[in-house]
């Protein structure tokens, strides 16, 4: 009895190092959204290129597969330990990007940082949560969505102490991160306490079998992710351009992604007790329906509360996904993790160009109608789903 509890608390421990590692990092790279306003005056850059700046940080994201199967054969925990340093080393020195290329050049070993963390910790958590994969996932996401809700303050509140080009003063805290890091996971095996060192099987074969999930998830992603880009990459640049201040602007991406943590931290474990599909089809009603009335909110403290409801409906979906993808029975699951993973990030990339291209020629604010009706289209897709419980 004595060896079990041990054994859950020491899984409780890596859930919540895991989490607390993803706060790390994901603060830094929630920098872009809030500084964009001042990087667009700064360089003259149009919005198709403002769009070209976040597929560049997701570019790297198609070597998912590669850096998953090179997971299952390392210690992958350097991968968690050294991203936090090196995600607040790129993101840290936008602001001192001298030229378009620069920008371009620091987002892309962001996103080589952001791909070398998320592709293996999820599977950490996986094992860590014993029958409580959504519980375990929504812990996980949390501390993501929390970072993005910190990150726009933190650099909005170091702008405000040093101009855009003195944010690099943060990087320290990403540092300190991961010293902190190597200290709580130095003696960790993740092949002894949690899955093999190599899983074996035929990769090819297996995106094969999982192809219809993958397709489904897939058209639910690209009908979600023009609503989820909308209010997250360009919500600064939308509202000032609807006269907020920068700070206001700031907030409201704060608000967004703080109740986006409620959403993520309920929707789990909502998933374990009720089942995946009932969760996922009543939060995607509830985003559609939420993304439609910001449409018609333009007094700020509206806009709070609009973005506040949105957060919870829409970031939702995130650990339900997880928690599906983690469901299916695999002898790769950190492979399947990293395909799911190629689609989101490939996905959401050709979304937000196609808004950058919309926003230059009709406006960001039709371009958010028409995200407001493409989430509608994202509810078919959620309820087709078949690999839920």
């Amino acid at each position: 009895m004595n060896d079990k509890k041990l054994l859950q608390q020491s899984n409780r421990s890596q859930v919540t190092t895991i989490s607390m590692a993803h706060l790390a990092h994901d603060t830094y790279s929630s920098f872009l959204a809030p500084i964009l306003p001042l990087l667009i005056e700064k360089l003259a850059i149009p919005l198709y290129l403002v769009a070209f700046l976040d597929i560049a940080r997701k570019l790297p994201s198609l070597l998912n597969p590669f850096f998953g199967l090179l997971a299952q054969r390392t210690d992958a925990k350097y991968f968690v330990i050294v991203s936090p340093a090196l995600t607040a080393f790129s993101m840290s020195f936008l602001g001192l990007a001298p030229s378009y290329t620069i920008l371009v050049m620091l987002l892309i070993i962001s996103g080589i940082s952001s791909t070398l963390f998320h592709i293996p910790s999820p599977g950490i958590i996986k094992a860590s949560s014993g029958d409580k994969i959504g519980r375990g996932m929504s812990f996980y996401m949390v501390g993501g969505e929390l970072a993005r809700t910190i990150g726009p303050l933190f650099v909005t509140a170091g702008i405000s102490l040093w101009g855009l080009e003195g944010i690099w003063h943060l990087m320290p805290f990403g540092l300190l991160a991961s010293l902190i890091l190597y200290y709580r996971l130095k003696d960790f095996r993740i092949d002894q306490n949690f899955t093999k060192k190599a899983e074996k099987g035929d990769a090819l074969k297996e995106i094969k079998r999982f192809y219809p999930l993958f397709k489904n998830i897939g058209a639910y992603l690209f009908f979600q992710s023009a609503m989820k880009m909308a209010t997250t990459l360009y919500l600064a640049v939308y509202l000032t351009q609807q006269g907020f201040e920068l700070w206001s602007a700031s907030i409201a991406i704060s608000v967004l992604q703080f109740f986006g943590v409620i959403g993520t931290f309920i929707s789990g474990s909502l998933s374990d007790k009720y089942g995946r599909k009932k969760v996922l089809v009543s939060m995607s009603i509830g985003s559609a329906l939420t993304m439609t009335l910001f449409l018609f909110s333009h007094n700020i403290y509206t806009v709070f509360g609009v973005l506040a409801l949105l957060g919870i409906f829409m970031f939702a979906s995130g650990p339900i996904l997880l928690a599906v993808i983690h469901d299916v029975h695999t002898e790769m699951p950190t492979f399947v993790n990293s395909v799911y993973m190629t689609i989101n990030f490939s996905i959401s990339s050709i979304v937000v160009l196609v808004m950058g291209i919309f926003g230059d020629k009709i406006g960001l604010a039709n371009t958010y109608e028409i995200a407001a009706l493409l989430a509608f289209c994202a509810i078919p897709f959620a309820m087709r789903f078949k690999e839920i419980k």
